[in-house]
């Protein structure tokens, strides 16, 4: 007992671990805020930009292709340049951007926004995860940081639909950018509290690997993107290939190179992999869910913004107590039976959603069990990815981390939104004789309501009854899959770890 208690204690009495962890974990939060703050203030977007379908589309995904592209690179930068140095220059990006984006005229001013901070999140990610090994040196201590951080990573994510929800019910949509300033402003004030990470000098920038990385992954996103929402055509085979293609001339490349932008070595480790799928999974499972639930609660309840934000409030809270908690678990479990015990959890959630006729109230209490689960799997994976690969290495380590974060968010979105929606629309029913205009708005949920506004009561209560139902049942549909590929997913995690992971994560080197 008293060995659990005493990191925790040992960095609230030192001053500066105290505030370099909190400088650490402002950016984490806001960065991963961003990834679902935008869902909400979609409406007032549309409503003031006018954008097309697919340039609402491409504001919500810019942000992550952009930062999922450049993880890797921003993180091996940072290895030889320093993080703290990264962490300062994308913080202070993040900002200016974040306020040039408020005098956004265009669609096409904010896609280039949110590109641009996906670009500077990417500086920011990598280098907090590198900090913590440099701030703390103490391998209890660490365990605990990371649990912070993981935790951080996930409440940021959940957090995202509550600030939209509480600034949307008060301002107007620009303020959901410039939340960015009282997480991102204190951290250059105080950035030099933390002591700068060793740099490896001796290596150069490989400006093509990062381009092939960069587009081997907007490749792959954008055929699954295309797959999700139009259908299957040559597009889909043209991305995906491509993708493919610049993927493979990527690997090839690194295994040549005297200096990797990405050490594939890394990857020997089965600790290290199976993190990083753990990661991917997680974050995809947890953006997946709010991508729905937030229609379900707006949309199909009819609760406001602010509502509709407040009954996920104790999934967050739950998802803190979880991410800490786990700790004193993983010092005593081999990591094979609490990641398991984790994602049946998740699955569980999903499973309440596929049986059971959704409510707010199923919807509150799904989020509360998948966001624990989430918190409690982002801590031990985080800290098996640091204590898996040497010390000079930890940049482009916690940079696939993080990677597989941002992919999981775009894969998230892209095939468990694309399958409600898919769902949804081949479910309803159109009406008969309808106008082109009036098919192409039933094809989301969000048209179907905004059609009914300008029809007589009658036929807008069919509307949407039919529509509300349509997407519930695609909601249910998509839920079941889930919960079974996340109980297959538990099984080969638990089988595959079982000899191959030690009690406990593999000490640093």
């Amino acid at each position: 007992m008293q060995r659990s208690v005493t990191p925790l204690v040992s960095i609230i009495q030192d001053r500066s671990k105290g505030a370099a962890l909190l400088v650490i974990m402002l950016p984490v939060l806001l960065v991963t805020i961003d990834n679902t703050i935008l869902n909400f203030a979609m409406p007032r977007i549309a409503a003031a930009l006018n954008p097309s379908a697919a340039e609402q589309l491409w504001m919500i995904d810019a942000y992550s292709l952009v930062l999922a592209g450049l993880l890797v690179s921003m993180g091996s930068s940072g290895d030889r340049f320093g993080h703290r140095r990264m962490l300062c220059l994308g913080c202070m990006g993040f900002v200016v951007v974040s306020v040039g984006v408020v005098f956004s005229q265009q669609a096409w001013h904010l896609i280039a926004g949110r590109a641009l901070l996906g670009c500077f999140g990417a500086m920011i990610l990598p280098a907090t995860l590198a900090l913590i090994r440099t701030a703390f040196e103490d391998r209890e201590e660490r365990r605990l940081a990371v649990a912070v951080w993981a935790t951080c990573l996930t409440v940021g994510s959940a957090l995202g639909p509550l600030l939209g929800g509480v600034l949307l019910q008060y301002f107007n949509w620009q303020s959901v950018f410039l939340v960015a300033l009282p997480f991102l402003l204190p951290v250059l004030l105080f950035a030099r509290m933390i002591t700068e990470s060793p740099k490896q000098l001796g290596k150069s920038t490989d400006y093509l690997s990062i381009l092939l990385s960069l587009g081997a992954m907007t490749g792959v996103m954008l055929g699954l993107k295309h797959l999700a929402t139009v259908g299957f055509d040559g597009q889909v085979l043209i991305w995906v290939l491509s993708g493919i293609l610049l993927g493979v001339v990527f690997v090839r490349r690194q295994l040549v190179l005297e200096h990797p932008l990405l050490d594939l070595r890394l990857f020997g480790s089965s600790a290290f992999s199976v993190s990083i799928a753990k990661n991917l999974v997680s974050l995809g499972l947890l953006v997946g869910f709010i991508f729905f639930a937030t229609q379900l609660l707006q949309l199909v309840f009819g609760l406001s913004p602010l509502l509709a934000s407040l009954t996920l409030v104790p999934g967050q809270v739950l998802a803190i107590v979880a991410g800490l908690a786990i700790v004193p678990l993983a010092q005593k479990h081999a990591p094979n039976r609490v990641i398991s015990g984790c994602l049946l959890l998740a699955a569980a959630a999903f499973a309440m959603m596929a049986l059971v006729a959704p409510t707010a109230l199923i919807v509150g209490v799904a989020f509360v069990l998948l966001n624990a689960s989430i918190a409690a799997i982002t801590t031990v994976s985080n800290d098996l990815v640091l204590a898996s690969v040497p010390a000079e290495s930890v940049g482009s380590a916690s940079s696939v981390s993080e990677t597989a974060y941002e992919i999981g968010v775009v894969l998230g979105t892209t095939l468990i939104g694309g399958a409600v929606a898919a769902l949804y629309r081949l479910s309803l029913v159109m009406p008969e004789g309808a106008p082109e205009n009036v098919v192409t708005a039933f094809a989301t949920l969000g048209g179907a309501h905004a059609i009914s506004q300008v029809q007589p009561e009658e036929v807008a209560t069919r509307i949407l009854e039919d529509a509300n139902a349509a997407f519930t049942d695609g909601v249910m549909t998509t839920s079941t899959i889930v919960t079974g590929l996340i109980v297959l997913f538990a099984l080969v995690t638990y089988c595959y770890l079982r000899e191959r992971s030690p009690a406990h994560p593999v000490e640093s080197r």
